[in-house]
């Protein structure tokens, strides 16, 4: 790698040590210089000795300011008469804060003071830095910020004002605030009275469901401004300029661990503060041409979907509801027949079992179709449809016990690898995963498998394609015979979900689609995923090599040091 030259270099003093601090257009770096007294065959002599190095990204500098007071630490009783020497000896300081990453995927804003005799030193390094900081165009000025106080625990607004909001106010980042008084506010805000031209960016505080009503209202804001028609499937929606922070405060907070790796509020406002950008893919849901709802996670028919529709008549119980929920749907064990229609992605977007999971920087998300290359498989796949009516169209029917569309891993602490393992964050598709019916005890292996690192798709009655677009129609609108028990959905000897009868038709045991969580209204619906709809403030989860290396120190020590 090319050096780059230094804008500064200073002998400086930070903890009553001398170091030397040198900043380039990327790097911050300062190593601590000691000297020893070295005695070598009886001769003492004074030798030079270089500690350890470090080294931080200038993009992940969160800010600089003057300090005052000697902030550098808390002084022991011991070190206090050396302190006020120091003090005097170098009556000016300035603090550097900056991104600091502790345990797996966890931000920290650390800070590091370098003190100095020269006040005029301190101000100019402190208008460098400020001037690099400057250049930095993704960063974020002016928030839009809305607060869900009934979320999760409650901690919503608690976590906002005493972890996030001092971190903005560090950062010089000015942040608009409302807190959500009933379900959908914000949603409905955002699709009528913000003033989107005012902001670089909207935070939502709360969980999965909060950041689904910010998705709703600033997706359908952006198409109704652009004069877009949501009711046509095929319409091709204008992306969201404006990024979307996510500071999870909820029961899973499942997609701000996929994109980041923590559910740590900390870690995500640092991602904020820093402007990062990752690009996510957004699926449109419609039913016989009417828009129903978008979604960024999961769409989920059969188990995942009732075991939410359950828990919602438990949300006393908090969090543990979902684990109620679960063992009753899981002893129900209930199926449901159904046709699905899916249209294969291409190669270039790998497989759902490849192993190669969505990271930081990944390259099969950075390819991103083109509009002409969009606009001709449109006009192709119609072109193939109207002279057969199914060409390059896959269908299965069957009977299923759960059918989800995954658009991302759908990783949370309790599933570490997620429902799809190896779905990716931003390359225009969706994982469809089918899980016939199959024995109670072979299903409950297939969902043990999500919490470890075995393949949940090694099974024989589970099967997983990578599509772009798919549709289905349940069979729940044709009354049974009850002479023939195949047809019905499956009954046990424990409660299913229409327990008011002996024998169950698709007219009123049926299932529903879950939609990042909320219920959809109808059970046949089309689905098509629009590459790169939006962007959150996040990265990815990095790799562990690619912590190390922004952690370690870079050389700026070769280059000839500019005379400050």
């Amino acid at each position: 790698m090319e050096e780059q030259a230094r804008l500064l270099s200073s002998m400086l003093f930070h903890k009553h040590r001398q170091v030397e601090v040198a900043l380039n257009r990327s790097v911050l770096e300062w190593k601590e210089m000691e000297r020893r007294r070295k005695r070598s065959s009886g001769v003492i002599s004074n030798s030079a000795e270089t500690a350890h190095s470090h080294a931080v990204q200038v993009c992940e500098i969160v800010a600089v300011l003057d300090t005052k007071d000697d902030q550098d630490n808390a002084e022991t009783r011991r070190s206090q008469k050396k302190a006020k020497q120091h003090s005097q000896l170098y009556p000016h300081a300035f603090t550097v804060s900056y991104v600091r990453r502790t345990r797996r995927h966890q931000w920290r804003c650390s800070d590091v003071t370098f003190h100095s005799a020269s006040e005029g030193l301190c101000a100019r390094w402190i208008q460098v830095i400020n001037e690099q900081l400057s250049l930095l165009a993704s960063r974020p000025k002016s928030l839009l910020v809305y607060i869900n106080p009934f979320g999760g625990k409650q901690r919503g607004r608690r976590i906002y004002e005493q972890k996030v909001a001092p971190l903005f106010g560090r950062a010089c980042i000015s942040a608009d605030v409302i807190v959500t008084e009933r379900a959908n506010h914000a949603r409905d805000h955002l699709k009528t009275e913000a003033n989107l031209d005012k902001y670089d960016g909207v935070v939502c505080v709360g969980g999965d469901g909060m950041l689904s009503e910010i998705l709703q209202g600033l997706v359908t804001r952006i198409q109704t401004d652009n004069g877009v028609d949501q009711n046509q499937p095929d319409a091709e929606l204008v992306p969201c300029s404006l990024r979307i922070g996510i500071i999870p405060a909820g029961s899973t907070d499942c997609i701000c661990f996929a994109t980041v790796g923590s559910n740590d509020p900390v870690t995500s406002a640092l991602h904020i503060i820093v402007g990062d950008s990752q690009p996510m893919d957004v699926c449109s849901v419609h039913h016989d041409d009417i828009f129903l709802r978008y979604s960024v996670s999961l769409l989920g028919y059969g188990f995942y979907s009732d075991v939410l529709t359950d828990s919602e008549r438990k949300r006393w119980l908090g969090p543990a509801r979902y684990d109620l929920s679960g063992v009753k749907t899981f002893l129900s064990h209930n199926y449901y027949e159904g046709t699905i229609s899916f249209l294969p992605a291409e190669n270039n977007t790998g497989d759902p079992r490849d192993k190669l999971q969505c990271r930081s920087g990944c390259g099969v998300c950075q390819h991103k179709p083109s509009s002409t290359d969009t606009q001709w498989e449109m006009s192709e796949e119609k072109e193939k449809s109207d002279k057969d009516g199914s060409s390059g169209w896959s269908v299965i029917r069957g009977k299923f016990i759960a059918i989800n569309a995954a658009s991302m891993s759908c990783a949370c602490p309790r599933s570490p690898e997620g429902l799809s393992p190896s779905a990716h964050l931003a390359d225009g598709t969706t994982d469809l995963i089918l899980v016939r019916k199959c024995s109670r005890l072979a299903f409950l292996r297939h969902l043990v498998r999500h919490t470890n690192k075995e393949d949940q798709f090694d099974h024989s009655f589970v099967e997983v394609h990578r599509v772009r677009k798919f549709r289905f129609q349940p069979r729940h609108h044709e009354l049974v015979s009850l002479e023939d028990p195949i047809e019905s959905p499956k009954k046990t000897g424990f409660s299913p979900i229409c327990s008011a009868q002996t024998t169950c038709n698709y007219s009123t045991c049926r299932s529903s689609w879950s939609c990042d969580g909320e219920i959809l209204p109808d059970a046949a619906i089309q689905v098509s995923v629009h590459c790169q709809l939006i962007r959150l403030f996040a990265r990815g989860i990095e790799e562990q090599q690619q912590q190390c290396l922004l952690e370690d120190p870079c050389t700026l020590w070769a280059v000839e040091p500019s005379t400050h």
